[in-house]
């Protein structure tokens, strides 16, 4: 059970190495630096070292109260990142693959909606952007 955050890319399959032995199910989730309009070139994270780990080292926590989690991990990436490279990963590991996919489900939508890391976007032509907050991700959040 573990929450890291890095600069350096991530290796699934080793962070999977080893990971929920004996578990029923292992779900997991890796998000992609995606650019919608074309427009972007990077995106730029920034986060306060320390402060973010608890944050995400809370979440994991709670979710594997909530969700009986025999293991879960997050990894996040901070610093530019290229449209493209892998961003961030979650994986829950249950006895039950019910109970995993709800945890990876909730642990995306409190990371997409608390955790402490601002984003901004660069474009092809320099120009930086800070990413606001949606509406979407709130009202995902709500659900739980």
């Amino acid at each position: 059970m573990s929450a890291r955050v890095q600069t350096a890319p991530f290796d699934l399959a080793a962070e999977l190495a080893g990971f929920g032995a004996g578990a029923g199910a292992i779900v997991t989730f890796t998000g992609v630096v995606r650019d919608d309009t074309g427009a972007m070139a990077a995106l730029e994270i920034e986060h306060y070292p320390g402060m973010t780990e608890r944050a995400l080292s809370d979440y994991g926590s709670e979710a594997a109260i909530r969700f009986a989690l025999t293991d879960w991990r997050i990894v996040h990436r901070h610093g530019r990142l290229a449209v493209g490279e892998p961003i961030m990963m979650v994986a829950t590991a249950a006895r039950h693959r019910h109970a995993a996919f709800q945890a990876a489900d909730y642990l995306m939508d409190w990371l997409k909606s608390r955790a402490p890391f601002w984003k901004r976007e660069i474009g092809h032509d320099g120009a930086a952007a800070w990413v606001d907050a949606k509406a979407s991700d709130e009202d995902a959040l709500a659900r739980w």
